[in-house]
């Protein structure tokens, strides 16, 4: 029973290693601060990509929509390079984002327009870009009372039933 459990545990860990794709494409939408559509080069069909790292605001909470205009207005139209290997819990294509060798996801953190996304108590990817956002108190971080979105959503559920746009 030992051996097949370790024999499954590694055939999962060699599919996960498998399914690491680099991959670039055209932005043609973009739904919030942290989720965005591409469709990849030589194919039709367009991929929902959550950038990794980040939490932006949701669209309904304070600097929602000013955090999906600043992802907008850096990305649309242009060729991304995403960096994926997994999808999140809603199916969406979990990667890092880079446009011209730049990181998105750090941009978005260093220009106040979202948090470095924490699992429990452990740092984020980009706790020094948020450390520093905060310290020049830039975008988001200029208002005291602004609430990481996984906080919003526990006190105040989710934006789909206000305004979400898909």
């Amino acid at each position: 029973m030992r051996h097949f459990w370790l024999t499954t545990l590694l055939w999962c860990c060699v599919q996960v290693g498998a399914m690491a794709t680099t991959w670039t494409g055209e932005v043609i939408h973009v739904s919030d601060g942290d989720t965005l559509w591409v469709v990849p080069e030589g194919k039709s069909k367009k991929v929902k990509v959550r950038i990794k790292g980040i939490d932006a605001p949701e669209l309904c909470q304070n600097w929602g929509t000013q955090s999906r205009e600043a992802l907008r207005s850096h990305v649309m139209g242009q060729v991304v390079q995403v960096h994926s290997s997994e999808l999140d819990q809603y199916g969406r294509t979990l990667g890092q984002v880079m446009l011209h060798q730049q990181d998105v996801g750090e941009w978005l953190v260093a220009q106040g327009h979202a948090w470095s996304y924490r699992f429990k108590e452990k740092e984020g990817m980009y706790d020094a870009q948020q450390r520093a956002a905060k310290s020049k108190g830039v975008g988001l971080y200029a208002d005291p009372k602004a609430v990481r979105p996984q906080w919003f959503r526990k006190q105040h559920g989710p934006c789909s039933q206000h305004t979400r746009e898909e």
